[in-house]
């Protein structure tokens, strides 16, 4: 006789923008780790129904045997880790799950296999959002999230909800905006290697709150051959993600980058955004040869681990200056300590080159000094504020 659930059980689903519109929505995300680690809802927690091994081997089974195999797959797995799942749940959303049998509960959900499953779970559109909502969301909105919101509700979290649509529509929803936004006149930063653009950008949004968008900040990436050294870059998802929430933010009439390339390190920046920079009003800075390697030293060295991924990252430009002049010679720089010789010579013979090159086809409109970033930023406001 089956043991699965005699009624229907209805998932409320709520649009990825009614999520992302709700401060106080908690999100968590189903997917595996790497899934996760490529991009997600911003604040999402990450509590995986199926780690990477686990997702593959069940994606396995769904492509080359049949869905109902991958069930009964994902279904022996779910059973032995839904305490670990809904304690980490509870934990997150601040609540208390009754003392039951989960295992059993779980089995008795998915008694009727894949089919019962779905047929037990009944999909209800909604704007409404309850306060504090714990948002699932899983690849497409399917039975990841929406079995793990049945059990959840089963056991009295009633604020439990699913994104329609999952990531998927998450995603989709981003390169939307993405490719609507209307960019106010936009003011970019320009300089040589070292001249503070970021420290002066930065400076400037103290000053002016909702002013900049720091796309190297996004994409956590400099945006130049070393630029990741003592960094974090991220995937083009997660740079999209991030500067789509920036955008959401709104800016006050204006706004401010720092002039880049098309990518910054390996993410490109989006139509929109590289349209507006692009057509900005150019603002170049300007300092000595020492304030620039001062910065840079301080961006680049300030610890032993940057000091280790720099001189991983140097042979690259060795290779590019000379290989029978330079090989080794940068690497021996900067295991001797020597940084400020190390990074002339890296002005002089690479940076400064390569920005000579790019940005002669840049009108500029006004210079400002930048040995001072925060008399600097004072400065562009200033300048900004006479013409905007």
């Amino acid at each position: 006789m089956s043991a699965a659930p005699t009624r229907s059980i209805t998932i409320p689903l709520v649009a990825a923008e009614r999520v992302l519109a709700q401060a106080d929505a908690v999100v968590i995300d189903l997917r595996s780790p790497a899934e996760f680690a490529e991009d997600h809802l911003p604040g999402a927690h990450n509590v995986p129904l199926f780690d990477n091994a686990e997702r593959a081997i069940i994606g396995t089974l769904y492509a080359k045997l049949s869905p109902s195999a991958a069930f009964d797959e994902g279904r022996v797995r779910t059973r032995a880790r839904i305490g670990e799942l809904v304690a980490t749940v509870a934990r997150i959303a601040r609540w208390e799950p009754p003392a039951v049998d989960l295992a059993e509960r779980v089995e008795r959900l998915t008694a009727d296999g894949i089919d019962g499953l779905e047929g037990a779970l009944e999909s209800a559109l909604t704007d409404e959002l309850p306060a504090d909502a714990v948002v699932l969301s899983c690849w497409r909105g399917g039975l990841r999230s929406r079995s793990v919101v049945a059990l959840l509700r089963e056991l009295g979290l009633e604020r439990a909800v699913c994104i329609d649509g999952g990531y998927r529509e998450y995603r989709r929803r981003v390169r939307t905006e993405l490719d609507a936004w209307q960019a106010p006149p936009a003011f970019v930063l320009r300089g040589w290697t070292g001249v503070g653009k970021t420290l002066v950008l930065r400076e400037i949004e103290r000053l002016r709150p909702g002013w900049t968008i720091d796309l190297e900040q996004l994409a956590g990436h400099r945006s130049s051959i070393l630029g990741m050294v003592g960094l974090e870059p991220c995937s083009q998802k997660t740079f999209e993600s991030r500067l789509a929430e920036r955008l959401r933010a709104g800016t006050p009439g204006l706004c401010v980058f720092e002039g880049e390339s098309r990518k910054v390190g390996d993410v490109i920046v989006p139509d929109t955004a590289w349209r507006a920079l692009v057509s900005g009003t150019n603002i170049e800075l300007f300092a000595s040869t020492a304030q620039r390697c001062r910065v840079l030293i301080d961006d680049y060295l300030e610890d032993d681990a940057n000091r280790v991924h720099l001189a991983q990252q140097l042979p690259f430009i060795e290779e590019r200056l000379g290989p029978k002049r330079w090989e080794g010679k940068l690497v021996e720089l900067l295991d001797a300590e020597r940084d400020h010789e190390l990074v002339e010579i890296l002005l002089e013979r690479y940076y400064d080159p390569l920005y000579a090159h790019s940005e002669k086809k840049h009108t500029i409109h006004t210079r400002i000094d930048s040995e001072d970033p925060l008399r600097a930023a004072r400065d562009v406001v200033a300048w900004i504020e006479t013409r905007a």
